[in-house]
């Protein structure tokens, strides 16, 4: 089992300047204790279950160009893009750059796209269908993994088209980075990630995540594609504290504002609990710890991880 931490936040202390520096020092401080994955969201503004619309947020892309030169070990993934927000082929030379900035540390998390608050602001079209959705993400995968491996492209799909396209420099990985389809739509989504993906990403407890791998096994099956070549990965809200009275006083610390949905727990619970999606087939459990409490990775590493070393 490897272990990384997700982002979904960039309020570090009082002073919104200070989100880059807050992350940075999230990422290196990860990358030298023993995780192997840092994402961000992408995003413009912040989504409901975690903060106010309003508070401060950094764009994914840009914080992944930073991070990047950065960090020196730890693999850089979106978590995830919506297809919407950019054009795939520009999608395929941004994802290719931070490939070469990070020397082949960059993994392409996307998926369907659903925040249509965010949509509306930026003035993108939401397609309602999430049918709709999930056949522009497949092409725009297409097309990316298209550039990323031919001198020139001509691609003329149902929304998305390139005309003798170069991208050049490719991307550092061979045959190119990894592309996670994050989500866990039992008949469109994960049928996606059997025909086109290297990993995928799916929320639920240890049962519903066995669930989704089985389901996802089954399109495999169906679609000709070796189960055991794709990446599974979880990702998991977590708040944790030394032992029972500290939890209970941290929860009502951080109570104000957006109330947590995730597991609180101490560490011997929260080993029991990633043994059991280690069971369930989870290969990479992604931490996504409430309101960047810093404890709670810092007990992940110490007390969590050497179970699973």
């Amino acid at each position: 089992m490897k272990f990384g931490i997700h982002n979904p936040s960039w309020i570090f202390g009082s002073d919104p300047a200070e989100a880059f520096e807050g992350a940075r020092a999230k990422a290196q401080w990860a990358e030298n204790h023993g995780f192997t994955w840092f994402s961000v969201m992408d995003h413009l503004i912040q989504i409901p279950p975690v903060g106010a619309a309003d508070e401060p947020f950094i764009e994914g892309w840009t914080a992944l160009s930073a991070l990047a030169a950065v960090t020196s070990r730890i693999r850089l993934a979106t978590l995830a893009t919506s297809v919407a927000y950019r054009n795939p082929a520009h999608l395929a030379k941004i994802a290719a750059g931070i490939d070469l900035i990070s020397r082949g540390r960059l993994t392409l998390g996307i998926g369907a796209g659903w925040f249509e608050t965010e949509y509306r602001q930026y003035g993108w079209d939401f397609p309602t269908r999430p049918a709709v959705r999930i056949r522009q993400m497949e092409e725009a995968v297409r097309l990316i993994l298209a550039l990323w491996s031919n001198p020139r492209t001509d691609f003329r799909g149902t929304y998305f088209h390139a005309e003798a396209a170069i991208l050049e420099p490719k991307p550092v990985q061979k045959p190119h980075p990894p592309i996670m389809i994050a989500g866990g739509g039992e008949q469109l989504t994960l049928r996606a990630v059997a025909r086109l993906g290297d990993a995928c990403n799916v929320f639920g407890d240890p049962a519903e995540a066995g669930r989704k791998f089985a389901i996802l096994r089954q399109h495999c099956e169906a679609e000709g594609r070796n189960y055991d070549t794709i990446e599974k990965t979880c990702l998991v809200s977590l708040l944790l504290a030394r032992d029972d009275a500290a939890l209970a006083a941290k929860r009502a610390r951080l109570a104000a504002g957006s109330p947590f949905r995730g597991v609180a727990a101490t560490p011997s619970e929260v080993t029991e609990l990633v043994g059991r999606y280690h069971d369930a087939g989870a290969q990479l459990l992604i931490s996504s710890a409430y309101r960047n409490d810093a404890e709670t990775h810092e007990l992940l590493a110490s007390d969590v991880m050497p179970h699973f070393a």
